[in-house]
């Protein structure tokens, strides 16, 4: 006699995986890793508990998912910004990227991958080191773009690749905060328009 199963061996998840990670994304981003309590994650995502963990693991976990969401979304900037021609072009799209980012109408202000575990204590070590590692890693990209602008004579032989990148990434990072502390977008811009004037010119 043949024998037929009627239902998986797990439950089939009730939900939408990518939408509820993207409310997850805005709880973390609005409140911070610590202030994002597993009360405010599920009732934004729309789930128990149990379906949390069993769709993401812990709050850890859920925390990285949540910043490669952003990073693949609202960070995306990044990757357009380190495509451009030139190295100047490259700065300048990742300030305005910053900019732009960090001052949605409909969105929280400032950026996730800045203040999502800044003032974290030692529970929250784990999304302060991610974060730490994100923020680096962006700055490893910027270098690694502008020695190659180096190379190419597009910056001058002088030029100091990882201290460009690293200026560029300090005053996006002081940006994000400036937006979060309700700076409007258009002094933002203002501030990104200025620091592009100390950029070196194109080498010789």
């Amino acid at each position: 006699m043949e024998t037929r199963r009627t239902a998986p061996i797990g439950r089939p998840r009730a939900f939408d995986v990518d939408e509820a990670l993207d409310r997850a994304v805005r709880v973390f981003w609005a409140h911070g890793y610590e202030g994002a309590s597993l009360d405010d994650l599920t009732g934004a995502m729309g789930i128990t508990r149990t379906s949390m963990y069993r769709a993401f693991g812990n709050k850890e976990e859920l925390f990285r998912q949540a910043l490669e969401r952003y990073t693949e979304g609202t960070a995306s900037y990044v990757v357009r910004a380190l495509e451009q021609p030139t190295a100047r072009e490259v700065a300048g799209t990742f300030l305005l990227g910053a900019v732009r980012s960090t001052t949605q109408p409909d969105s929280p202000t400032g950026c996730l991958g800045v203040q999502g575990a800044l003032a974290a204590g030692e529970p929250g070590r784990p999304a302060r080191d991610t974060l730490a590692a994100w923020r680096e890693g962006g700055t490893a990209h910027l270098r690694d773009r502008f020695q190659r602008a180096v190379d190419e004579g597009d910056l001058p032989a002088g030029a100091d690749p990882a201290l460009l990148a690293r200026y560029l990434m300090t005053v996006a990072n002081g940006i994000a905060v400036q937006a979060a502390g309700g700076t409007p977008r258009e002094e933002l811009q203002l501030v990104a328009d200025l620091a592009l004037q100390a950029w070196p010119p194109a080498g010789s």
